[in-house]
């Protein structure tokens, strides 16, 4: 409306966009519940034999969409007649309210012509504040009946989770900007931040740890998809049982799906050594699987290896941790020591090992994360406790990529700093020169390294020119005429010691006064009429 009415004001066009940011998060918690009742509608509709109305369905899609977002439920329909919690969370259907979440709030701030742009913060506030209005209505709608919602849930995590989704999308929006620190940091703080090689670091350890984390998911969904191979007539059995027509067996295959990402958590923590709990009184690690488990009927479950002390085929599942310390180390040694860099470059031993043991922590510390909401109550009593321990799990995960991680890296780093005839690579022919190479030579760009090297000292051209005199060779003993290539800054060699981003000569101003012949009648740079 704006773009297609001049005669707005400037009043009127910001309160247009303020609208359509508010009207942009409530469409996008809109369509993740439109999504989820859909389904639900459509196995309704195919059960031959529905025990509730349309109205017991909608409730009941509803209640999966808040539980989507953490919202933890309470089933009242127990055959105990005692309420039930429901805290266990589809991680794959989680994925939906949240990528609508944050590209709710990036796409606001994409600027539009002829609309005023909208702040960072007012676009959080305005998208978070439509999607949580959207939210509250539907907590409201299925206050009663079953299943119920717990209200406290709803602000941690449901609001939390809308709230991380929408800070994403706006930092995503602006490029995702590293800095400034809040005022009240400490200044070596705001000074690290400020140069490039903190930043460069940073973003090798936040790489290293997300790398980590992904091996560990992916040995946990490895795990899983073998034990379920192995144990695949039990599988088919719990399946085959859940339900007896193929509507009910679509409703079995879709709950699923949508938990496999627990699943591959709870492996993951199983490799680990913590392992998961399956009730309050049983827990299921590599050693042993020892308690009395609280296990219902269903396909994944059946995954779970046996009863008693663990065997060879059991202790193997901690090659996953192996596989992610492996993982830690190699992508941190990939911007240590990366391929043809001069010397100044490589990273020392110590910012090697700091940068894997950062990246530990930050492994550790996701793990613990996805292991906190990968599990969750299913009932009460028994099933209290259902998953992975998360402080367990991810205390874990940083002892094992801390422990294979960080020895890894300087092993990896010695072997790439080795050249294929034993030496140090950087001391080939086309490397950088060391420092007592440097002194005393005038390092002139398009010169081959046997004339810079030679001692041959070169001298400047009659006239105060710029082009070298023929060098002579030491080969042949010949004069050779190189080139006359003009020295650009960049070219300049930077002490090991000297900050990469710093250029000592890029304040000064540039015009034509700063051309090396001046024109007749004009001074140059040096007071004169006559060229430098």
């Amino acid at each position: 409306m704006t773009e297609g009415n001049p005669s707005l004001s400037a009043e009127q066009g910001r309160s247009a966009v303020l609208a359509l940011a508010l009207l942009r998060g409530a469409v996008a918690a809109g369509l993740g519940l439109a999504s989820v009742v859909v389904l639900v509608m459509v196995l309704w509709i195919s059960s031959p034999a529905p025990d509730s109305n349309p109205g017991g369905a909608l409730h009941a899609a509803a209640g999966l969409w808040l539980l989507a977002h953490g919202a933890e439920l309470i089933r009242t329909g127990t055959l105990s007649g005692v309420p039930a919690p429901v805290g266990l969370v589809p991680l794959l259907l989680a994925v939906v309210p949240v990528w609508l979440a944050h590209r709710a709030a990036r796409d606001v701030l994409v600027p539009e012509e002829g609309r005023p742009a909208l702040s960072a913060v007012g676009a959080f506030v305005l998208v978070v504040s439509g999607y949580l209005l959207v939210g509250a209505v539907v907590a409201y709608c299925v206050r009663d009946g079953s299943p119920a919602v717990r209200p406290s849930s709803l602000f941690f995590p449901s609001a939390f989770v809308v709230a991380g989704a929408a800070a994403a999308g706006v930092w995503t929006a602006a490029g995702r900007p590293v800095g400034p620190p809040p005022s009240w940091a400490p200044v070596r703080l705001h000074e690290a931040l400020a140069h490039r090689r903190f930043r460069e670091r940073a973003g090798t350890v936040w790489r290293s740890a997300a790398a980590g984390v992904a091996v560990l998911l992916g040995g946990g969904a490895l795990l899983v998809a073998v034990s379920l191979v192995w144990h695949a007539h039990s599988a088919q059995q719990s399946f085959v049982q859940l339900s007896g027509d193929w509507a009910g067996r679509v409703a079995v295959l879709l709950l699923a799906l949508v938990l496999v990402p627990n699943a591959a958590v709870w492996g993951a923590a199983y490799g680990l050594g913590p392992g998961f709990a399956l009730g309050t009184a049983s827990t299921v690690t590599p050693v042993a699987f020892t308690g009395r488990p609280a296990l219902p009927r269903f396909p994944l479950l059946a995954a779970v290896p046996a009863e008693g002390p663990g065997t060879v085929l059991n202790w193997s599942a901690v090659a996953v941790p192996v596989a992610a310390g492996v993982t830690v180390a190699w992508f941190t040694v990939r911007r240590a020591v990366p391929p043809n860099a001069a010397r100044e470059e490589v990273w020392s031993l110590r910012e090697t090992a700091l940068a894997a043991v950062l990246a530990a922590v930050g492994c550790g510390a996701g793990t613990a994360v996805l292991a906190a909401a990968a599990g969750g109550p299913l009932g009460t009593r028994a099933l209290a406790e259902f998953g992975p321990v998360w402080w367990l799990t991810g205390a874990a995960a940083l002892v094992w990529t801390a422990l294979i991680g960080v020895p890894a890296a300087l092993l990896l780093r010695a072997w790439r700093l080795r050249g294929p005839d034993g030496g140090v690579w950087w001391r080939r022919a086309d490397a950088v020169p060391a420092e007592g190479e440097r002194a005393g030579a005038a390092y002139v760009a398009g010169v081959p390294r046997a004339a810079s090297g030679s001692g041959v000292k070169p001298e400047r051209a009659p006239g105060g020119g710029s082009a070298p005199l023929p060098v002579a060779s030491p080969a042949t003993g010949a004069a050779s005429a190189p080139a006359s290539v003009s020295v650009p800054p960049a070219a300049r060699i930077r002490a090991p010691d000297e900050d990469e981003d710093f250029a000592p000569y890029d304040f000064l101003p540039t015009g034509p006064w700063n051309e090396r012949t001046a024109r007749p009648g004009e001074a140059g740079p040096s007071g004169t009429g006559e060229g430098a």
